[in-house]
């Protein structure tokens, strides 16, 4: 695992997975299909890893969070960031900062939460976690009501933020004030599209921002880095030709769900077998499965191409 991170051209130089975490049908964490998933993106070229929502982090055990750092730790290779999460209420958040307290992750995603919290609330979390844990964080932003530009400036300026996961939906990518004025409050190479490869080309060609994470690259590594490249290349129109070919399986997971979605499409398209879903997760209904079988399988044939 890498252990430092010395400026952030990581942000660029690899799209940020976002795997789903493989499990026993008794919910423990399976160190072996884990393992398939991580050399699976990491031969795609995949040296970002960011074990969070996908992971379903939100509903970990405390007394379990030491068992997945060291899982996370030994079995990704020499090169490949990995960023755990914790949160997202405030009592994990702290517990879980003195877990991470002199580990070797050089950075830790905060997960996000509306109920019940306040901005200055947030700010406040964000400030005792890096205090804890002596690690800087990264700001997850998927509402406009979660924290204002102004006060993420704020958090940035006195050096508590590694970078932004920016993941606000919008009906239009390309309308989007909450962005820009963040954009002109902070470096734009410190944030990066949180939603995808749906949304990617607008926000990095138009917003300038520096990457995009991606829960589909599990399915389909190497052509999710050769649109991060082709975009880098300013090649729109390769670009824009591999983001349709994730549009089937990615329109799934906005109608029935990202998180369960992506655990069913790891496991059928027999990259890794993801196993039970832990609560408050659950199977999705079994008429849905053939599709995303289909969807996954299909991505999964294109990768190899």
């Amino acid at each position: 695992m890498k252990t430092s991170i010395n400026d952030l051209s990581f942000l660029s130089s690899s799209v940020i997975a976002v795997p789903p975490l493989c499990r026993n049908n008794d919910y423990s964490i399976n160190v072996e299909e884990n393992r398939k998933l991580i050399k699976y993106l990491e031969i795609g070229g995949v040296r970002t890893l960011l074990y969070g929502g996908n992971a379903n982090l939100y509903n970990i055990a405390i007394s379990e969070y030491s068992e997945l750092l060291e899982m996370l730790q030994l079995e990704c290779g020499d090169q490949t960031l990995v960023i755990p999460s914790v949160g997202p209420f405030f009592g994990n958040i702290t517990d879980q900062a003195t877990i991470l307290k002199g580990s070797s992750f050089p950075t830790v995603m905060i997960l996000p939460t509306l109920f019940p919290a306040k901005p200055e609330g947030v700010a406040r979390a964000v400030r005792c976690f890096v205090e804890r844990s002596g690690i800087k964080a990264v700001l997850y932003i998927k509402d406009e009501s979660y924290i204002p530009p102004q006060i993420v400036s704020e958090l940035v300026h006195d050096g508590i933020i590694s970078w932004i996961k920016y993941a606000i939906v919008r009906e239009e990518t390309s309308k989007d004030d909450y962005l820009k004025e963040l954009l002109n409050l902070v470096d734009p190479k410190m944030v990066v599209s949180g939603i995808g490869e749906q949304p990617a080309i607008i926000h990095l060609r138009d917003f300038g921002i520096s990457g995009f994470t991606s829960g589909c690259v599990c399915i389909a590594p190497s052509k999710s880095m050769q649109m991060l490249a082709a975009i880098k290349a300013n090649d729109f129109e390769s670009a824009e030709s591999i983001r349709a070919s994730f549009e089937t399986l990615e329109n799934l997971r906005n109608e029935h769900g990202p998180i369960p979605v992506l655990h069913h499409a790891v496991a059928l398209a027999d990259i890794a077998q993801t196993g039970a879903h832990l609560p408050l997760m659950s199977d999705l209904d079994e008429e849905l499965i053939d599709p995303i079988k289909e969807a996954s399988l299909e991505l999964f044939e294109f990768n190899l191409d």
